[in-house]
């Protein structure tokens, strides 16, 4: 039987704001480990996502982390999708857009993260016949 994104998806994420400030960002990055984080407009929908090599890269551009916005640093090149996908699309989608995360979203309601890392657990998982690790 073949998986879904919700299956193997990173549920209860944190997000940011468009006007939180790179620091606050750098911050929630460091403190829960993530790689990514969506940020979200005013009225909630998914205006980006800022990774952490986007916070590398402001630091190597000295960028004041203290002033910059999320908005003007996040991509915009965001590929939402439903939680239904196969595992198998969102692997497809991500090589043909060179990306590493997918934003799983229901009806404008972000339900989780998908990365590139989720997918080489599950592909490992299923070829040896073992969980994959969390």
């Amino acid at each position: 039987m073949s998986q879904i994104l919700s299956d193997i998806m990173a549920e209860n994420i944190t997000v940011v704001d468009v006007d939180d400030t790179l620091e606050d960002v750098e911050c929630i990055l460091a403190a829960r480990k993530y790689s990514c984080v969506p940020v979200l407009d005013p009225d909630g929908h998914c205006f980006g996502i800022i990774t952490s090599n986007d916070i590398l890269k402001s630091h190597m551009l000295r960028r004041n982390m203290k002033q910059v916005r999320a908005w003007e640093i996040c991509s915009h090149l965001l590929i939402e999708v439903d939680p239904s996908l196969p595992v198998q699309d969102a692997a497809i989608l991500m090589i043909k857009n060179k990306i590493h995360h997918l934003v799983v979203s229901r009806n404008n309601d972000i339900k989780g993260i998908v990365s590139s890392i989720d997918l080489l657990a599950s592909y490992y998982a299923a070829n040896h016949n073992e969980p994959a690790a969390p």
